[in-house]
């Protein structure tokens, strides 16, 4: 993956969002304090909001560019975003949940097919019931497969695991790893849990409002 974001910079309530970075590694976690920045970073990356300045880029394209104006449409951008709240319709079974993922437009690839989906994210036997009388780690996998079914080129993941104990994050750790190896798609992974980016991540960026303090592999990041 190749991720860039060129001197971005995104105003909030009490500071200004100001990032220059190249994301390159398979799992890439954004690490800090809640009131950060973490969840606008990712609305900007997915274009839920626009900054003021600046240039995003996946691989070749050009998504995002202040100076002229180019504003690429959520829709269009092929980045899969899973929210800390899900986003899963209560009233819809897993099936129809899992359907609402498909992207028009994207040519047929069994990779990204529901069966494999299905079956990599042990989910199958869970078509016919209600997301509301589903387990938390269910609940997460069963959007995790809706992100996926929409074949995206990259894959954001804002605090996914922050409702869940320790025993269910273990649990979800490797159908997490399986998404990089399986679909071969990159993650930016958010959270302010050290120990789930240790599990997880390549490299670990640390965010204090609205400035990257530190960059690298988590045990040389996140030492206490």
């Amino acid at each position: 993956m190749s991720l860039r974001l060129h001197q971005i910079r995104l105003p909030l309530a009490s500071f200004t969002l100001e990032v220059d970075v190249t994301f390159d590694q398979p799992i890439a976690g954004i690490f800090g304090p809640s009131g950060a920045g973490k969840t606008s970073l990712l609305d900007l990356i997915a274009g839920l909001r626009r900054p003021v300045a600046g240039t995003v880029q996946i691989e070749n394209e050009t998504i995002f560019e202040a100076g002229s104006r180019l504003n690429l449409p959520p829709r269009l951008r092929r980045i899969g975003y899973v929210p800390q709240d899900l986003a899963l319709f209560p009233h819809l079974n897993v099936r129809a949940n899992l359907v609402y993922g498909y992207q028009s437009g994207v040519p047929e690839n069994e990779l990204f097919s529901l069966g494999h989906v299905a079956e990599v994210m042990e989910i199958a036997h869970l078509f016919e019931r209600n997301v509301t009388t589903l387990s938390g780690g269910e609940q997460q996998r069963v959007a995790f497969s809706r992100a996926i079914l929409s074949a995206p080129r990259l894959l954001l993941l804002d605090e996914p695991m922050s409702s869940l104990d320790l025993r269910l994050k273990e649990r979800l750790i490797p159908f997490l790893l399986r998404i990089r190896d399986e679909f071969r798609i990159p993650l930016v992974y958010v959270t302010h849990h050290a120990g789930e980016l240790s599990a997880l991540c390549d490299e670990v960026i640390v965010l204090e409002r609205g400035q990257f303090t530190a960059r690298g592999a988590p045990p040389d990041v996140l030492a206490p």
